[in-house]
């Protein structure tokens, strides 16, 4: 089953109460069409917690040994004042943090879950843990929780233990949380764990991490000479999205930017206080370390368990740890990229302000020559995009749009199959092919936008390269062409790179194909599609540290959380035995245990055929590792010479070291008996598949055996 966004769901009617089923419609990724599936009604939950990070959480030890001391400590502390120690646990998950309060010695803890089959799940945990006389568990948000002899609490709480963090520590509603919980649910001056939390800052250029969030001038080379296609003015004023980019900033090489300021502590939130979630913003005075261009703003956080500090979790990148020999892989909690709403010089030595500003949910940054008011609750509205490349493009597509190599390969290709009367139809979301195109020498190049947002986009990319009148932008979803739309021509060139902004995994964009397979009768005979075929391939890998979102914790800190392996495990298994996963694997280091191999074949040369196109096989096993999982990616051959990877890169090293496309995702099938470390594996030699492409729904189903022969 592939990964989709619904529209709309409505009662499947005849159903009896208990067995209720409800008709889900989604826009097919792949075939471009509009599907009704029945789906049972708690469909949506089980998706949730299959693609939830509950396994990750369970997974990292620093995070559960930190807050185990740091609620033993608190437990203490109220205890040694005579106090009953009555805690509140808002976000509870599987239980595990109120569990560790009732060992700690609470005399009574009330966990809060919001989601129903969280708390279903966390209630059975307490029960087989044997802590149902010392736990209650609250299905309720913790805005609703009431509180006196008839509410779901009779007193106030004296501990307050939270797990509301996100990777921008605030952008899971943390602070309206808080806020609420010490106005009507805890008392003035409580304990509270964590205790303290610091956002950390640095400043850096970055050319690699720039290229995520603005559009480079891309150059061509034509008969004419180097063309170059600039971005419009708009877009290079525009602030960009508010929204944080979090990604395993480990991954980055150090030579990928340039450190302009030390780690600047940008402001902290004391939890055991009345928190605030009004906006505010948070200067801090710093010289630069080097002169260049502030373009990005690195940023993480750490929690303070205990009042005096002792007790720590960072989230910190390698350069930001004292010792990062030991450091916890997390994917739970990663590192934050911000962009400035603007490239600014900035000399060494002279000093300059770094602001913070946040509101309820959402951070962002500014670099000022003057000190704005400290701590001030100015209204600094969030960033908004202005210019629509923002909310069309997602951050690993602009890096791909400005990927210098790329666009030259893609020129390459077009030189070899264009003519000086090409007439050539663009299929793709928000790309500079129609623009490559013209300039290469086509006679008329059309191209298709199915938004109105990005038909605005590309508009004004039209405008500033003065094409507007050259290049012929059409307004409607590929399907519905129509003759009159191609001005009454036949399309001799069919062009695609291909990308759709609804694709999430591989394949998706073969929806490429069911467009040429509908456009069909307005090409010549003989017409060019370029790409004209793609391929899928698969590898088995082993992964350093990915396989701990998927694999089975039974036992954590003492406690046993079977129950919520079991229940992720069922929601996986709830729609199809197994899906894969989209990845991006170049933050995620593996090592290839099977060569690459080729599996399907999409011509699109021709239509979409009617029979689903079945692959069966058997990948040897030529290095020793444990067998996570195989991971599949899509090869476009542009023409018979050129082919772009969305995959690996380069044939792998002896030592199985992959380097994967950075500005795609990959999609990873994992592989579940391996994933369980008590699960003893033998000695598998090889990994049979099969796998199927269903024409007529257009997704792709799979299924890997690991075996200890080979055939």
């Amino acid at each position: 089953m592939d990964l989709f966004w619904e529209t709309s769901c409505a009662r499947h009617e005849s159903e009896p109460v208990g067995t209720m089923k409800i008709f889900c419609g989604r826009t097919n990724p792949t075939t471009g069409s509009m599907e009704w599936l029945e789906q049972d009604e708690h469909y949506d939950y089980h998706q949730e917690i299959a693609r939830s990070s509950y396994a990750d959480m369970l997974h990292d030890k620093d995070r559960n040994i930190k807050y185990y001391e740091g609620i033993r400590a608190a437990v203490k502390r109220v205890k040694d004042r005579g106090q009953k120690a009555l805690v509140l646990d808002i976000g509870t998950g599987t239980g595990l943090l109120s569990m560790m309060a009732a060992t700690a010695g609470a005399d009574f803890c009330y966990a809060i879950e919001v989601f129903k089959p969280m708390a279903e799940a966390a209630v059975k945990i307490v029960k087989e843990n044997g802590f149902s006389d010392k736990i209650k568990v609250i299905n309720k948000h913790s805005t609703e929780v009431t509180v006196g002899p008839d509410g779901d609490m009779p007193c106030r709480a004296n501990i307050l233990v939270t797990e509301l963090f996100d990777t921008e520590l605030i952008g899971e509603g943390a602070l309206p949380s808080y806020e609420h919980a010490h106005r009507h649910l805890v008392q003035e001056n409580c304990e509270a764990v964590p205790h303290r939390a610091t956002v950390y800052a640095q400043l850096v250029e970055s050319r690699r991490m720039w290229s995520w969030n603005k559009l480079f001038p891309v150059h061509v080379q034509s008969s004419l000479g180097e063309q170059v296609i600039v971005p419009p003015s708009d877009l290079e004023r525009c602030p960009g999205a508010p929204s944080v980019y979090d990604i395993q900033l480990n991954q980055v090489p150090p030579s990928d930017f340039v450190v302009l300021s030390k780690v600047l502590p940008m402001f902290s939130v004391d939890f055991s206080r009345q928190v605030s979630s009004s906006a505010a913003c948070h200067s801090r005075q710093f010289e630069p370390l080097a002169s260049g261009h502030a373009q990005v703003v690195l940023s993480w956080w750490d929690i303070e368990m205990d009042p005096e500090g002792k007790i720590k979790c960072t989230m910190a990148p390698f350069w930001g740890h004292s010792n990062s020999e030991g450091l916890q892989w997390r994917d739970h909690w990663m590192q934050c990229v911000y962009f400035l709403p603007h490239e600014e010089p900035v000399v060494r030595g002279t000093a300059l302000f770094l602001v913070a500003h946040h509101d309820d949910y959402c951070v962002w940054y500014t670099l000022q020559r003057t000190c704005p008011e400290e701590n001030g609750r100015v209204r600094q509205m969030r960033p908004v995009c202005d210019c629509q490349a923002h909310l069309l493009w997602n951050r690993p597509r602009f890096g791909e749009i400005n990927d210098q190599s790329r666009t030259d390969q893609y020129a390459q290709a077009l030189r070899t199959v264009l003519k000086p009367d090409s007439i050539c139809l663009c299929i793709s979301d928000g790309s500079l092919l129609s623009m490559l195109a013209y300039h290469l020498g086509a006679e008329q190049v059309f191209t298709v936008e199915s938004s109105a947002a990005s038909h605005e986009l590309m508009k004004k990319i039209f405008k500033a390269n003065n094409l507007e009148d050259k290049i012929s932008i059409i307004e409607k979803r590929a399907e519905m062409l129509t003759s009159t739309d191609l001005e009454d021509k036949k399309v001799s060139h069919l062009l695609g790179e291909p990308f759709f902004t609804t694709s999430l995994l591989p394949w998706h964009n073969l929806y490429f194909w069911y467009v040429r397979t509908a456009v069909d009768q307005y090409l010549v005979p003989g017409a060019v599609v370029m790409p004209q075929a793609a391929s899928l391939h698969v590898m088995v890998v082993e992964f350093k540290d990915l396989w701990r979102i998927r694999s089975p914790c039974g036992d954590c800190e003492g406690f046993d959380v079977h129950i919520m392996d079991d229940m992720i495990k069922s929601a996986l298994d709830f729609q199809e035995s197994k899906e894969a996963e989209p990845h991006p694997l170049w933050e995620y280091p593996c090592s290839s245990l099977s060569e690459p191999q080729q599996i399907l074949n999409f011509d699109f040369r021709h239509l979409v055929p009617q029979e689903p196109l079945r692959a069966e096989g058997t990948m040897e096993l030529r290095r020793p590792g444990r067998s996570h999982g195989a991971v599949l990616w899509m090869e476009y051959h542009l023409t018979p010479d050129s082919t772009v990877s969305t995959g690996l890169l380069e044939p792998a090293e002896d030592k199985g070291y992959c380097c994967w496309n950075p500005h795609c995702k990959q999609a990873v099938y994992f592989f579940s008996p391996a994933l369980d470390p008590k699960m003893p594996l033998g000695n598998p030699q090889a990994v049979n598949y099969a796998v199927e492409f269903n024409p007529r729904t257009g997704d792709v189903t799979m299924e890997f055996r690991l075996t200890d022969t080979l055939n």
